[in-house]
Formats: C-alpha cells, structure tokens, sequence
C-alpha cells in the first residue's frame, strides 16, 4: 500500500501519479502491479515506473480503460495497491546511449535516462521522443540528457542517427520498434521493452506470453526487456 502524493493531468488522457514509497529497491524498466479498488475491474494494471527518487515512486499512465480512469480520479491522502517491482529491466550499459519512446512508451524512459546519467556522466545520451498530437515530460529528459529531438505526428525513427558504438533502447508502439530496428545498423546493440495483456506480473498465469526467436517467453518473467534478436520484432 502507498499513499499518493500528487495526481495530476499533463496532457489530454495523461497523468503522472507520485507515490510516497519509501527504502525500495526499484531498477529502470521494471513495473508494478497497481489496484485502487475492490472486485471491479478484476485485475490490477500493470504500469511502468517513470521515475524513483527519495522515497518517491512516480507512473506516467495512460487512461485507456476502467481500470486506469479510477486511477486518474484519485487524489493526494489516497491508497494505492502495489505489487513489485516485477520484470527485468533495462541494462546497465557503459557506451553512450540512445533512446527513442514512442508515446505512452516514454513513459520508463525518463527512470533509465535519469539513472544512466547518475552513472555515466561523461557518457552521451541522446533522446527521441515521438507523440501523435500533444508532446509531454519534455523538459524533464532535457534535463537530463545532452540532447533531446521531439517528432509530433511524424515518424520519429526517420530522424534518427546511430553511430559507432552507440547502444540503443526503446519502447513504444511495436510498429516503432520495428522500425527502429530497421533503421539502427547489427553493429549496435539495441533493447526494446515489450507490452502484453498481464495478469499476475510474476509469470504464473502465462497471459503475457509472446514468441520470441527463443521460443516463447513471459513478458513480466522474462521482460519486458529484450534484445531485438531475441525479440525478433
């Protein structure tokens, strides 16, 4: 159980949600299982962690559904029901860096910007966020990375560049994905964070499973990171 601290819109069907949730061992990419209600709807929603620090826990959702629209009613004081963090999230890389988010897939973005910066500072991280209508969380990964291109109604993976040595991670629609992994040449290693349907969060109801070129694989177990090989996007 966590107590919100702030809920608040920052574009049309957007929240951010502050959680006080302290001394927790949270990594980038990883998601938590999130319920503020009782029987209705049956399953708690899986969201990914936007950001964690001091002791607070913030998500950058989307309302899509009744799930998250009794999420996005809440207000400070209120509980919220968590479990996790659950997944293997993004990992820790010692190369400059590339990401690319794709709508609500910016959303874990800014934790593992934030995070990789803290440990390689003299790294270079360079950001392409891409939205349909209304762009968001812009200025918090400019604070953060040393370069941010934002693409509204575009094809965000039309301007990117990669370079020697560059590692690449992304998340967002899987037609982004695939592109990008197009785009971006073998030589550079690149991660992308899958979504599925989930249940439980911890791979004992297989809703997740999707096929990668190892055979099938959960993606709350065994992701949502993966390689594109793996992947096979």
């Amino acid at each position: 159980m966590a107590v919100i601290l702030n809920n608040i819109c920052v574009a049309p069907g957007i929240y951010k949600m502050d959680l006080a949730y302290p001394e927790a061992q949270v990594g980038a990419g990883q998601f938590f299982m999130l319920r503020a209600w009782d029987k209705d709807p049956l399953l708690s929603r899986p969201i990914s962690v936007h950001n964690y620090e001091d002791g607070c826990l913030t998500f950058l959702y989307q309302v899509v559904g009744k799930g998250t629209e009794i999420l996005a009613a809440l207000e400070p004081g209120d509980d919220v029901k968590l479990q996790g963090p659950y997944g293997n999230g993004f990992p820790d890389v010692d190369a400059d860096l590339v990401v690319v988010g794709g709508g609500i897939g910016v959303a874990p973005l800014y934790y593992v910007c934030r995070d990789f910066k803290a440990k390689h500072p003299d790294k270079k991280l360079r950001v392409y966020l891409g939205f349909r209508d209304t762009a968001y969380q812009v200025e918090a990964f400019e604070r953060v990375a040393d370069e941010v291109i934002v693409d509204i109604g575009g094809i965000v993976t039309h301007r990117v560049e990669a370079n020697p040595g560059e590692v690449f991670f992304t998340c967002g629609p899987e037609i982004m994905m695939k592109s990008l992994c197009e785009v971006v040449p073998s030589d550079n290693p690149v991660y992308v964070s899958l979504e599925a349907h989930m249940a439980c969060g911890i791979g004992a109801c297989l809703g997740c499973t999707c096929k990668t070129s190892e055979g099938n694989k959960k993606v709350c177990k065994d992701g949502p990171v993966f390689t594109r090989e793996v992947a096979a996007l």
